[in-house]
């Protein structure tokens, strides 16, 4: 392992024989880089043309010199929000670059997101994974990235990713985030292709790195970090820098291992353009200065590599070209309104084949699924929902090579329910495996397997254990819409939860809503073993990422059991199932509610009819408003809280689209605004039960 390189310890060492960079496309680099910053921060930011503003002043010169050693065709990096000097490096052009914070046409959100929240499609060379708003939220796709080379190279047999490495870019604030600690376990204990570059300019907007990390030095705590070399120095020392990032890049190449490399830059600028750095004293201010990169390089270059003379042209060529980009930027029409809503999910063009995202998921590869059919094939035998999730996962892992399914637990255990029970020991550790107890790194590392052309079946051992990973989940729905369809990021996460025999607040919560109002996430909700497998063979075959719930009542429950329908079935999304004709009311509800619900309405005397939503996202308008305006009633049954559940919309919707066939006021039964308590007594007074269903039915249906 590499000996940490100290700024100390770096002045007497013998000169580096690392490749030297091509310090005139540097140059270059850099001052179109100080140019463009220059123009928004004093004049398109005053005149409110740019919104948002991070100057890279000051970490600039390090950034170019990483991405100039990136040249690899499946090298992936995540960045952040002042990383636009890499992204000129990886070869972004200055129009595009400039018409991101103009938030114009073009762009790399088409004006969606914040110009400097970038995105980079591979297209031959290094593809930037698209980047989020949260600080930290870009390490776990990094390693999941990482994690997709090996898979790429050693199961999938492609030997153009034998020196493939992910790279993520973060500021030294960062490092307090889970997501850094999640990405450095992954990256250690796995031993990932993966570079952790750290820009340490000392401050968390106005917050010392002192109080991100004991000592304010990342590198010097991961000393004693297994599996993790280290490099340091001063990423506004030219050639100290160049010798870091060539050092740092070749050990990850060549050693296919993870590490982490820390340079001191200054931050020429505040946080953003509003930051006055008040908080910042006049002698920090100074040295800050007497820092800056470009100076330094000045110093480093003229006269000995270049004259004053080239120098003072290169500077002007830079200021020309970036004038030129910007006046071309600002001419680009704003975003169309009209297409706002647009590229939410997967959408299809007017010949009726899909629009297609140009990277992530299997779609854009060109790959071919087997034969599929919506009428079922049943076999005698019934089986339970759990027996049905574990073969339909079996049949796609042996039909689909990029697949991969993995959690906490799933591998030799197969699983705390035992979905994935004899999974890894047929298809292999490398396709099904157990991860860390981290769902933040579980949901990241998807992301980044996703976006590089895999299919990632995660699994969230519960509900409410979904919570920790909530930024990566909410990220990864909205890849699409924010990128304007250059990316997606397909893939099922399987979550069991409700309540089973007894209940409790961490193991027991449905809450599936959040999911549907999470944007981009369509939403599965099975109610027994058939539609199980036709709806997850459909996700699995999908192009969104898709939330697949499977409800622990459910997994063994007698009711629940169906015969298996065949290795083909699928089950469309936004289709209910109508479980029981009738026509006095309808009882709208989904998941472990179904079953109540069909006991109850033959216990009530009533000739109800009964949908079964089984998805929520999207869910069957058409069936629920076609049932209403023939019963002229409905009752609306969910476990899920009262307040703000998914009853809610559906009674909304009923309200504005049939409120002149209704005879009697929409109901809803749902579990009070309460966690789920544990006793199976409380437990039972506070979910729908069969005779408080029955009640409600009795009671509408007098109305």
């Amino acid at each position: 392992m590499p000996a940490i390189a100290t700024p100390a310890s770096v002045a007497g060492r013998v000169p580096s024989t690392s490749r030297q960079p091509d310090w005139h496309r540097v140059t270059h680099l850099l001052q179109l880089s100080r140019a463009l910053d220059d123009i928004e921060e004093a004049r398109l930011l005053p005149e409110r043309q740019v919104m948002y503003q991070f100057s890279a002043r000051g970490h600039d010169l390090a950034q170019i010199l990483l991405g100039l050693e990136l040249t690899d065709a499946h090298d992936g990096v995540t960045v952040y929000y002042r990383s636009r000097p890499i992204m000129l490096a990886l070869g972004v052009g200055l129009e595009e670059a400039a018409a991101g914070p103009l938030a114009r046409v073009g762009s790399f959100s088409d004006g969606r997101d914040i110009g400097v929240v970038f995105n980079r499609p591979g297209r031959g060379g290094p593809t930037v994974l698209p980047a989020c708003g949260g600080v930290g939220a870009q390490y776990t796709p990094a390693a999941g990235w990482a994690q997709a080379i090996g898979y790429h190279r050693e199961t999938l047999g492609d030997a153009t990713y034998e020196r493939s490495i992910a790279v993520v870019l973060g500021g030294d604030a960062s490092v307090a985030t889970a997501g850094f600690w999640s990405a450095l376990t992954m990256a250690t204990t796995l031993r990932l292709p993966m570079l952790f570059y750290i820009e340490d300019n000392g401050y968390g907007i106005s917050v010392s790195s002192r109080l991100q990390t004991p000592g304010g030095n990342i590198a010097a705590n991961l000393r004693s970090f297994s599996g993790l070399a280290l490099f340091e120095g001063d990423g506004a020392n030219p050639q100290q820098a160049a010798d870091r990032v060539s050092e740092a890049v070749g050990y990850v190449r060549a050693q296919r291992s993870p590490a982490l490399l820390r340079l001191t830059v200054p931050r020429l600028c505040g946080h953003s353009g509003q930051d006055t750095q008040a908080y910042k004293s006049a002698e920090t201010l100074s040295r800050e200065r007497a820092s800056d990169p470009l100076q330094r390089l000045y110093r480093y270059l003229v006269p000995r590599q270049m004259s004053e003379a080239e120098w003072a042209r290169l500077a002007q060529e830079a200021r020309q070209e970036v004038e030129g980009a910007v006046g071309r930027a600002l001419t680009r029409p704003h975003p169309d309104p009209t297409h706002l809503t647009r590229h939410v999910f997967c959408e299809q063009r007017a010949d009726g084949r899909p629009e297609l995202q140009e990277q992530g998921g299997l779609a854009p590869l060109g790959h071919a699924f087997a034969r599929s059919s919506l009428e079922p094939a049943p076999e005698p035998a019934r089986i339970n929902m759990l027996t049905a999730i574990r073969r339909t996962l079996d049949v796609e892992l042996a039909l689909n090579p990029r697949m991969m399914v993995f959690g906490e637990d799933v591998g030799p255990k197969g699983g705390v329910h035992g979905a994935t029970l004899g999974l890894q020991e047929k298809h292999g550790v490398a396709r099904v495996f157990d991860t860390s107890l981290s769902e933040e790194g579980i949901i990241g590392r998807a992301v980044g397997m996703a976006l590089s052309g895999l299919l990632p079946v995660p699994e969230i051992q519960f509900r409410k254990y979904a919570d920790p990973a909530a930024e990566q989940l909410n990220d990864c729905g909205t890849i699409r819409w924010r990128t304007h369809n250059r990316f997606a990021a397909p893939m099922v996460v399987r979550v069991p939860g409700g309540f089973f025999k007894c209940g409790d607040p961490w193991h027991s919560q449905t809450n599936e809503v959040a999911w549907v109002h999470g944007i981009g996430w369509r939403v599965a909700v099975p109610s027994n073993a058939e539609d199980a497998t036709g709806l997850l063979r459909a996700a699995l075959r999908g192009n969104d990422p898709t939330l697949f719930f499977e409800h622990r009542a459910l997994l063994d429950g007698a009711w629940a059991r169906r015969p298996y329908p065949g290795d083909e079935y699928i089950v469309p999304f936004g289709v209910a199932r109508r479980v029981r004709e009738g026509g006095e009311l309808t009882v709208v509800t989904w998941g472990a509610m179904v079953e109540r619900c069909e006991q109850a309405a033959t216990a009530s005397g009533v000739q109800v009819e009964i949908l079964d939503l089984r998805t929520l996202m999207p869910w069957d308008r058409d069936a629920v408003l076609a049932s209403v305006r023939k019963t002229r009633r409905c009752l609306i049954v969910h476990e899920d809280n009262l307040t703000a559940g998914f009853g809610a919309e559906v009674a909304a919707t009923l309200a504005k689209e049939a409120f002149f066939n209704l005879d009697a006021p929409i109901e809803r039964l749902a579990m009070p605004d309460i966690p789920s308590p544990h006793s199976p007594v409380l437990l039972e007074a506070a979910v729908p039960s069969v005779e408080s269903i029955t009640r409600a039915i009795r009671d509408l249906a007098s109305v």
